[in-house]
This record gives C-alpha cells, structure tokens and sequence, in this order.
C-alpha cells in the first residue's frame, strides 16, 4: 500500500466518523488527510509527511473548524421555531389577549398571546414575537 492510498483512506475514514458523530471535528482531519495524499504524490519521505499531516490537521482545527461551527449553528438557528415562524407577520383568527386567542400560520392554527393590555380583534395582522412551548407571543404590527 502506498503513502497517498493510507492518507486517502485515513481521510475517508474521519469523513464516516463525521457522518455518525457529527461534530465538525473529524472533518478537519479528513481535509488533512486528503490534502497530505496529494502531497505524498510528489514526496515520499513518510515522517515528512506525517509531520505535513499533524500541521494541516492543526491548522485545519484551529482556522477551519470555529467557521463550520458558526456556519452549523446559524443553520440549525433558520431551521427552527426562529426560521420558520418568529418575525413573521399573520392574521388573527380569534381575539388575542393575555389569556386566550388563535392565528394562522401557514394555514395551521396556533395559540397565540399578547403581553399589551388590549385586546387585538379579529382579522388584525400581528407579528410574532417568540414562543413558550406551542403558544406563540404577538404584538400588534
């Protein structure tokens, strides 16, 4: 077996542990890998190459990894309550207060209460404000 099939294999091999243990570590170790295989096409001293490895896999972790994080947590930010429904702007199907009321969201039915004191009517446009458990808070837009 030669050096860049190791290197590749050892890539592939942190690319799977990525997939089950999703936890944008072992990604960076497979971009070292990959990129060392490259490299053990033109060098072939294996503790040179080692060394190439061990320093992207750092670099790769110290650079690389704080960005894929950022980037994971915005995503699954948007995919939430946050991205799906808070902001957005609906009607009132039954009037809201502190205590009772309803809108539609995307033609579903929800909870919804209002921290004012007045009663918001019916066929009103609110905006979602946030959420506690499946009630969602409004405000008159």
């Amino acid at each position: 077996m030669t050096l860049w099939e190791l290197y590749t294999i050892a890539g592939l091999i942190c690319l799977i542990l990525e997939m089950v243990v999703p936890s944008m570590f072992f990604l960076n170790l497979a971009f070292a890998g990959f990129i060392t295989a490259v490299i053990s096409l033109f060098i072939t001293d294996w503790v040179i190459l080692t060394l190439i490895f061990v320093v992207l896999s750092l670099i790769s972790i110290l650079l690389l990894r704080p960005i894929l994080l950022r980037r994971k947590e915005t995503k699954e930010q948007q995919t939430g309550m946050e991205g799906k429904y808070i902001g957005k702007i609906v009607k009132v199907i039954e009037p809201i207060d502190k205590f009772h009321g309803a809108i539609t969201v995307y033609d579903e039915r929800w909870e919804a209460r209002t921290d004012c004191e007045e009663q918001i009517p019916c066929g009103t446009e609110v905006k979602i404000t946030g959420y506690d458990s499946l009630v969602l808070q409004v405000e008159r837009v």
